[in-house]
């Protein structure tokens, strides 16, 4: 049996000691939203390599679900290092904003208070761009998200094609129409009434807020040209707005990447998700000419 002496055992803790020190850090940020005439709060992951890199570097804006918060991305995946990994093994900075329990990032014309599309992609990379050593140009940025977020980071990058290199979504709301999520009725209702309450009273049809939802956006996905990445699992009650999308976009011959694979709406499908969008991500920063070695 291997026995540890005292200098042994002060090395090996050593070694640990400074594994933890280089490791990837979170700062958390208070960011003035003048949109919205209010602060809210953001974590920043920051690679290892960017305490001794002197380049800037490209940052992953990666949003959070409904019901959430900016703290989510870190403490509810199975691996609370989840995001710290990703960012050292592909050295990004990750920007995880808070962007409110039901806001699905739109600009609401009625809710002064819920301006989300102006703080994610005004707001927010103003402030990151001048704390931190960023790319300061679309060839550095991601944008995704999972669910509500998915939604979120989907549409803003419609909407701001000039800000992103790359757009990904994870188990994403295609279609803000409850009425083709597999919810409870209860559920489906609550947030029926939210997007009332953001976008004012729905048009009839399948897709009663065009312009607001993604499975009216196909064309306009296609003619930004972003490259695009969005996977479900078949077990989510999401999946018909995925697949809508994704038939819509292989009809109007967008390129992309759709994928579905065995999981539900769960941190476990999302954790193992991630990686497969980072690989994704890496190769688009890699064409990009903006990958820290």
């Amino acid at each position: 049996m291997l026995k540890l002496t005292a200098k042994t055992l002060s090395f090996v803790l050593g070694c640990l000691l400074s594994l933890q020190v280089l490791a990837a850090k979170v700062d958390t940020l208070d960011i003035p939203s003048a949109s919205m005439n209010r602060t809210l709060r953001t974590a920043v992951v920051l690679p290892e390599r960017y305490s001794s890199a002197t380049q800037p570097f490209p940052v992953l804006y990666l949003l959070h679900g409904g019901s959430g918060n900016f703290r989510d991305w870190l403490t509810k995946t199975p691996d609370k290092m989840l995001l710290h990994r990703m960012a050292d093994q592909y050295n990004v900075i990750i920007v995880t904003p808070d962007g409110d329990p039901t806001s699905y990032y739109f600009d609401s014309p009625q809710v002064k208070a819920s301006q989300f599309e102006t703080f994610i992609s005004r707001e927010l990379i103003d402030k990151i761009d001048n704390a931190y050593r960023t790319v300061r140009e679309k060839k550095g940025r991601i944008i995704a998200g999972l669910s509500m977020g998915g939604h979120g980071a989907m549409f803003i990058a419609s909407r701001h094609p000039d800000l992103y290199s790359v757009v990904g979504s994870m188990s994403g709301v295609m279609n803000i129409n409850t009425a083709t999520w597999k919810v409870p009725a209860d559920f489906a209702k609550s947030r029926s009434e939210n997007f009332a309450k953001l976008l004012g009273p729905a048009a009839p049809g399948n897709a009663p807020y065009p312009g607001y939802t993604l499975v009216t956006l196909a064309d306009k996905l296609k003619a930004n040209g972003l490259p695009l990445i969005f996977d479900i699992g078949v077990d989510d009650f999401l999946i018909e707005g995925n697949r809508d999308l994704h038939r819509q976009l292989v009809e109007n011959k967008t390129p992309h990447d759709y994928t579905e694979r065995p999981g539900a709406h769960t941190w476990d499908y999302w954790q193992n998700s991630l990686p497969y969008q980072m690989l994704f991500f890496s190769k688009i920063l890699k064409a990009n000419g903006v990958t820290i070695p």
